[in-house]
């Protein structure tokens, strides 16, 4: 698919503000703001995956104990319900991005996921309130999903706007280092508590303390919010509003094109992402009888070793291009779907194993794909576009895609979600084959 080239935004104007500095971020204060974007993003995804690692816990506590599999799609249903906020919480706080500031809007976002978490954690029980308890968690999440929605676009865009143009998708990596890490710290939670509580302590309040502990840190990531820097891409671009200098308009043909291009190279990435990084030692547990504690540490066995191929494969991206590492992930997507899914048993080394390879290969994909996703949208409306679409396309394909390859499999229809995946593999072949190569240019543009 062909993109649409934009003239790049000069850096400075006359009649710039006292608060646009002309000169360019430093080194030092861009790394120093990475840093702040990386604790951020640890507790979105902390707070993101505990809901699905206590999956079972909530089902329990919050639906009728009357039919555990009915209370345990319910419980999927709300996680993919949460998904139906997070368009609008990416135009939200998009717009936010795009007219305020990226900080501001990253700042806004964290109190938010924070505040959620510890709501889910004081939340009363279905024993003692009934459909209310459920009605309740359903509001969190939305509250969650909201808060999500705009934190992980504006995190795509600040994050590979203050990189080296040369090394963006070498930095933008953090991106998925912090989301893994996240992810790795939930599952290290659940394990600790499962190791040291029993299966009824953590079924009656164990599985609070995990959304406890993200309210925790939550209140971290906000110091560390205050002390970053703004973008010197929106810089530029408030500069350019403010001279009132001429704009030329998006043509509706290039809006949904750009549209089009980043949800087709979202869908199998998604979906990937939800089956084997955030639901893998639930689905285990559930479907397969798996023990607890050996599920939750097979599966932070595997997590931690994408932290070692996630920047490997955002620096190849910088050095080979971004359509032939999106192309080598959707591939091996496509030919190793249903290897993968055949290796799960009720042993935990299984799940190590099928966690890890499937993890492998979305590390090619995810390494680069923050750094992608501002490169396809333009500049000034580059919160409010990488906001709507990648939450769009995760609501879509990531949040829908547990409950689906769980209500197949309760059919005896497991077949029919391997090949769902294997259909997204094309479209996404297919997609990264017809795009422009954007390594390397110019965001300002």
């Amino acid at each position: 698919m062909e993109t649409i080239e934009f003239t790049p935004l000069p850096t400075a104007h006359r009649g710039e503000s006292k608060h646009q500095a002309a000169k360019e971020t430093s080194v030092a204060e861009r790394k120093q703001s990475l840093k702040a974007a990386a604790v951020g993003n640890v507790l979105e995804w902390y707070d993101w995956t505990i809901y699905s690692t206590f999956s079972v816990y909530l089902a329990g506590s919050f639906f009728s104990k009357s039919d555990p599999t009915s209370a345990f799609l319910s419980t999927l249903a709300i996680f993919a319900g949460g998904f139906l906020a997070r368009p609008l919480g990416g135009y939200i706080f998009g717009r936010m991005a795009d007219g305020k500031g990226r900080k501001l809007a990253l700042v806004t976002t964290m109190i938010m996921l924070a505040a959620t978490s510890l709501g889910i954690a004081l939340l009363p029980n279905y024993a003692e309130i009934g459909s209310w308890a459920s009605l309740g968690l359903f509001l969190m999440r939305l509250l969650q999903g909201f808060a999500h929605g705009g934190e992980s676009g504006v995190s795509y865009v600040y994050i590979a706007e203050i990189a080296p143009r040369e090394r963006r998708g070498f930095w933008a990596s953090s991106v998925y280092i912090s989301v893994i890490l996240g992810v790795m710290l939930a599952t290290g939670v659940a394990a600790a508590l499962s190791a040291l509580l029993t299966k009824e302590d953590m079924g009656e309040w164990g599985w609070r303390i995990g959304f406890a502990l993200g309210a925790v840190l939550g209140l971290y990531a906000l110091f560390m919010r205050r002390k970053a820097v703004e973008t010197d891409t929106y810089v530029a671009l408030n500069a350019k509003n403010e001279s009132k200098a001429p704009t030329e308009k998006l043509s509706k043909r290039t809006i949904l094109r750009f549209s089009l291009l980043v949800i087709a190279l979202n869908a199998g990435m998604n979906v990937w992402y939800y089956i084997w990084v955030a639901f893998a030692p639930a689905m285990a547990i559930s479907a397969y009888n798996m023990d607890p504690k050996g599920a939750y540490t097979s599966s932070l066995i595997a997590q931690a070793i994408t932290l070692i191929f996630i920047p490997i494969f955002g620096y190849m991206s910088d050095r080979i291009g971004r359509r032939r590492t999106l192309m080598t992930f959707a591939v091996l997507v496509g030919v190793m779907a249903i290897p993968i899914q055949s290796l799960l048993s009720n042993q935990p080394w299984t799940l190590l194993l099928a966690q890890g390879s499937g993890l492998i290969i979305w590390t090619i994909g995810v390494g680069q794909y923050p750094a992608l996703m501002a490169e396809l949208v333009p500049a000034r409306v580059r919160g409010v576009g990488v906001g709507i679409l990648t939450s769009l396309a995760i609501g879509l394909f990531g949040g829908t895609a547990p409950y689906l390859n769980t209500w197949l499999r309760s059919i005896g229809a497991d077949w029919a979600f391997q090949a769902y995946i294997i259909v997204l593999a094309i479209i996404t072949v297919v997609a990264a084959y017809r795009m422009k190569e954007t390594a390397g240019m110019d965001l300002r543009g």
